[in-house]
This record gives structure tokens, sequence and C-alpha cells, in this order.
């Protein structure tokens, strides 16, 4: 597995359970971090997990309004929680990470959903972030 896509997994799941939680971003990240650094079994975490995490979080309220607005018939609250999830990372690295083709980050994220969600999840994470895409330069503002 390449480590941008080990990163994405990393991101996503810190993500997730932050979600779970009702904690920060931050703390669920720099939890892992201080595990990674005490036990030799945990994976580190790398920069562009910690890139995409921190990314995410600057923008979060910015993404959370984004989704809302254009997942038709999806409440956020009532979303899926592995779907919410992998939204807000893709979303994030879609829109704000320039360093990312558009293809890529689409991919990366209908890939996370197949892996952790249902059968229908990866048409309805690809189709959002595919209309995000269409949309990006308006969507950057704060």
């Amino acid at each position: 597995m390449a480590a941008r896509n080990k990163a994405r997994k990393r991101a996503f799941q810190i993500l997730f359970e932050a979600d779970q939680r009702g904690v920060s971003v931050q703390t669920v990240l720099a939890d892992w971090i201080r595990h990674s650094r005490t036990d030799t079994r945990q994976p580190p975490v790398t920069e562009f997990t910690m890139e995409l995490v921190e990314g995410y979080a600057q923008y979060a309220n910015r993404i959370d309004e984004l989704i809302a607005t254009y997942a038709e018939g999806w409440e956020l609250d009532r979303m899926p929680v592995v779907d919410r999830n992998i939204l807000r990372l893709g979303t994030y690295e879609l829109v704000w990470v320039d360093g990312t083709p558009d293809a890529v980050a689409i991919d990366e994220a209908v890939q996370l959903a197949k892996e952790f969600s249902t059968d229908d999840s990866p048409s309805f994470v690809n189709g959002l972030l595919g209309r995000f895409k269409e949309l990006k330069p308006g969507l950057r503002r704060e």
C-alpha cells in the first residue's frame, strides 16, 4: 500500500474516532502521535496524515456546511458516521489540497468507502465529491 494511501486511511480513522468520541480531531491526533512514540506496535503518524487532519480541522465548519448543503436527502448528523468522515476528508483534500489531483482525491475517498462502508457508499461519495469538483472554484470561501 502506498504511503499516501496509508496516511489517508489513518487520517480517516482519526476523524472517525474524534466523531465517535465527541472530541476534537486535534485531541485524537495528539493521542495517536503519543501512542506511536511510546508503543512500537503502533504505526507512526506521518506528516501527510498530520497535514490532512490539521487541514480538515482548519476548514471543518465550511466542510460540514458544504456536505450538509449538497448531500441531498441527508442531514449531516443523520448520515452514516463512516460516510460523513470519508466525505470530510475527501472534501478537504479535493478543495484545499492543491498538490493532489482531483481524480486522485475522489478515487481515494471512494476506495475508503469501499473498504469501510456499505455497498451504496462508494457511489454516494463519488457523486458528492464529483459535484464538489465541478463547483470547486467557488467552494474555498470561509
